[in-house]
């Protein structure tokens, strides 16, 4: 009925393809170290005035 030719050239095909797991990546492989940036004093510095502009809480205007 069927032919064990093309039975054994599937087997054999699947087996090259899905017949073994990928090799292990490293930790260290799949971690990139950077440095850091330094910090940008004129935007991180602190500014009173622009607080009310990024903090709007109607308790604390009222005192609350």
């Amino acid at each position: 009925m069927s032919d064990p030719s093309v039975h054994d050239d599937a087997v054999d095909a699947r087996a090259a393809r899905f017949g073994a797991l990928p090799d292990r990546v490293a930790f260290e492989d799949m971690v990139q170290e950077q440095p850091a940036l330094p910090a940008n004093q004129a935007v991180d510095s602190y500014d009173s005035d622009s607080l009310g502009v990024r903090f709007s809480c109607l308790a604390a205007d009222l005192g609350f």
